[in-house]
């Protein structure tokens, strides 16, 4: 019971990150990428660690600074090119190909087994990505490919290394830390970038929140303690639940169609997230912190 609980939970991120693409769209339009990333960690960030009063010590400085370049900062950067360089299709098949990712660099980092059907249910689910989201004759960049594989890898690796440095403190503190680390790195490139912005409304700030209180914080929150009690073989393919909550949302709120093949899509992602349960091997009981 204790592992449905913990698998229901963290599979709540990806389903609310599926969300994103609604808000930007009806809240954000005209906002630039790059800055909707910045204000989604750095003030979530921010306020969580003057909620929780706890500042890393030791090597979590320079540990929180590397998983919040790998989590937010670059994968996010590369989330941006890849997005406005690929069709969203394209862009979502490439980034499908993390739980790949995840079982590859498990192996050597934390001596987990790579099981081949656990490697095929992989590739079922960024097939079933592909047939959920991917347009016929999709137009593909190159350097579109490499950003989005770019960011899959650093999702991928700031996965396994969350796994591998378990912190000494709750999923909330860690969660702030990562949040801040990758926001202020952000912060210069944003500088430098210096996109225009429109001016903020009600909505605009309504989905400003949204996408930091709850797309940021309170999901990543989740998906850390989802990597903590569960290992990151278990909670990498629930990443795939974010492409089929956004086209749900779209068919829901949005009145989009779909189509048999995105049903048929739909089905075989989730046939591959169902069957990685039971592929993985139950990963060391993890020492937790308070939350």
């Amino acid at each position: 019971m204790r592992r449905s609980t913990d698998l229901a939970l963290t599979a709540l991120a990806p389903a609310i990150w599926g969300s994103t693409y609604l808000v930007t769209t009806e809240l954000l339009g005209g906002w630039d990428s790059l800055a909707l990333a910045l204000l989604r960690a750095l003030p979530a960030g921010i306020l969580l660690l003057l909620v929780m009063r706890q500042w890393p010590h030791g090597v979590w400085w320079h540990r929180a600074l590397v998983l919040g370049i790998l989590n937010f900062s670059f994968f996010w950067v590369m989330l941006f090119i890849s997005a406005h360089r690929l069709p969203g299709g394209v862009a979502a098949t490439v980034g499908a190909i993390q739980p790949l990712f995840v079982l590859l660099l498990a192996g050597p980092v934390l001596g987990s087994t790579i099981r081949p059907a656990a490697v095929l249910a992989a590739l079922a689910g960024m097939l079933g990505v592909a047939l959920l989201v991917l347009a016929p004759g999709a137009a593909l960049d190159l350097w579109g490919i490499a950003a989005g594989l770019a960011g899959a890898s650093a999702m991928a690796a700031g996965t396994v290394l969350t796994r591998k440095w378990q912190p000494p403190v709750s999923p909330l503190t860690f969660t702030a830390w990562q949040l801040t680390a990758g926001g202020l790195v952000l912060l210069p490139v944003l500088l430098w970038w210096s996109p225009d912005l429109p001016a903020l409304s009600l909505h605009s700030a309504a989905g400003l929140i949204y996408l930091g209180l709850i797309g940021a914080a309170g999901t990543y929150i989740l998906w850390f303690r989802g990597i903590a009690r569960l290992g990151p073989g278990v909670v990498a393919p629930l990443g795939l639940l974010s492409p089929v909550s956004a086209v749900l949302l779209g068919w829901m709120v949005l009145g989009q169609t779909l189509s048999p093949v995105q049903m048929l899509g739909m089905a075989v992602v989730i046939g591959s997230i169902v069957a990685s349960q039971f592929l993985q091997p139950p990963p060391p009981s993890p020492i937790l912190a308070k939350e």
